[in-house]
């Protein structure tokens, strides 16, 4: 194997959002839904250095806090809302918005980690995998 070419943090991050493969943009980042493959099937890069950990899980309550939040604010303030519409609409928003963004953000901070260098990915790429 080659060595790898040099991917920005910003790269790393974009591709790890859509999923790929930080180091070549093309492999499959996760074989099950958060479970980050050890290596890239396409490049043949480790990605089992990664220590995404609790950080994903922070940045998206952080996210879904704020979007929900703003939500039931703007619908107290500006509308008439039923107390049942409340029930029915922001626990059902809160699951769906947390489920659809967790996948994506934890790829993308394995993107950065890669971009980065950090915890293994500098000995990973200079060895060109």
């Amino acid at each position: 194997m080659s060595a790898t070419p040099e991917v920005s943090w910003a790269e790393g991050v974009r591709r790890g959002l859509a999923g790929r493969c930080p180091a070549c943009g093309q492999g499959r980042l996760f074989g099950r839904f958060l479970k980050v493959n050890d290596a890239c099937r396409s490049c043949g890069a480790e990605l089992h250095h990664h220590r995404a950990d609790d950080l994903p899980p922070y940045l998206v309550i952080l996210i879904v806090a704020h979007l929900v939040g703003w939500g039931i604010l703007t619908a107290e303030t500006r509308f008439e809302v039923p107390l049942w519409l409340h029930l029915a609409v922001w626990p059902a928003l809160t699951v769906m918005l947390s489920l659809l963004l967790l996948q994506p953000v934890k790829g993308a901070v394995v993107g950065l980690q890669y971009g980065l260098s950090m915890h293994g990915f500098s000995a990973a790429r200079r060895r060109g995998g």
